[in-house]
């Protein structure tokens, strides 16, 4: 065989086999929704999972975030729905996934999105502001209970009508025989920052959403609704709401990734495989322990078993709350 046709068949192979065996990746910037207000959990986890990716060079394509937070976050949920077979589209899920849909109808449901990865699992801390002279959870509960039914009803704050916030908050008033004014917020971070600001009296916010103004002194943490303490940091020295109130007051919210509908497998998989490298890095650790967030890693059959077994857990825990949608 003469030497310019073997070095033609060699130059044949070399542009046919990568181009049928490359793997899917990014051909353009990655729309990353946020279905929740600027400054919340949600968007400080996007926002570092899109920071962590260009620092580390994990996608060849940035990842945009878009807060669409309209309707307790069904904005983000019907946008993204409505993009079938997109594999540049994906969101970052609270429990709103399944609290938003069982509340007010939205013809919405996680099975219309393609899952993707857990990324951990979120707390919520009963807080005050730190100027008040509740140093106990039992301290407060005091006070709100002597403050029932009068003008001054305690003011409990919380991300929006029937949230993981509402809902936590009638467990409490369910299990101790309380009754608090619920005001409701577009988002983690301004639930915080009125509570700093004095307009609400509490909140059940996720420890992320208001650690800084732990660490600046404006806010107390008194409770952790878990059935066991935060084992990280000076998050230890907080009892859950078991040990403090002796009620059996416990819930874990989804921080999870979804696709848009029928993703293309391929897509998928680089996406699982994004987000693991992005959970094994440095400053996902340290988010993690400083937000007290739980790593719970999953993907494939263990991630959908999950929510399937949270959407029925979100069901009764409405249904008892009478949240849910009549």
């Amino acid at each position: 065989m003469k030497l310019d046709t073997v070095v033609a068949r060699v130059l044949a192979l070399l542009i046919v086999i990568p181009a049928s065996a490359a793997a899917w990746e990014p051909t353009k910037p990655i729309e990353f929704v946020v279905p929740a207000g600027t400054g919340g959990g949600a968007d400080q986890m996007a926002r570092l999972i899109a920071g962590i990716a260009e620092k580390h060079k994990l996608s060849p394509r940035p990842l945009i975030v878009v807060n669409k937070a309209g309707g307790a976050g069904a904005e983000g949920f019907l946008d993204i729905k409505g993009k079938k077979g997109d594999a540049h589209t994906i969101i970052i899920t609270l429990s709103n996934l399944f609290t938003t849909p069982l509340h007010t109808g939205v013809p919405f449901n996680w099975k219309d999105l393609t899952p993707i990865a857990r990324m951990a699992l979120d707390q919520f801390i009963l807080w005050v502001n730190a100027e008040t002279p509740y140093k106990t959870a039992k301290d407060y509960i005091a006070a709100v209970k002597e403050k029932m039914g009068k003008a001054d009803q305690m003011k409990m704050g919380g991300t929006g009508s029937a949230q993981e916030d509402q809902i936590l908050t009638i467990q409490l008033e369910q299990a101790l025989g309380l009754k608090f004014t619920y005001v409701p917020f577009k988002g983690g971070g301004e639930v915080c920052v009125n509570l700093v600001g004095k307009h609400v009296d509490s909140t059940v916010n996720n420890p992320i959403e208001c650690v800084s103004h732990w660490k600046a002194g404006r806010v107390r943490p008194l409770a952790v609704f878990d059935t066991a303490r935060i084992p990280v940091g000076e998050w230890k020295e907080i009892p859950t709401v078991k040990e403090a109130l002796g009620a059996d007051v416990n819930y874990l919210m989804l921080r999870g990734i979804f696709g848009a509908p029928s993703m293309p497998k391929e897509a998928v998989e680089w996406y699982v495989a994004f987000l693991k490298k992005v959970s094994e890095t440095p400053e996902w650790k340290k988010y993690t322990d400083d937000g007290a967030l739980k790593p719970a890693f999953a993907t494939g059959p263990e991630y959908v078993k999950w929510v399937e077994e949270n959407e029925q857990l979100h069901k009764e825990l409405m249904a008892k709350g009478g949240l849910l949608k009549k």
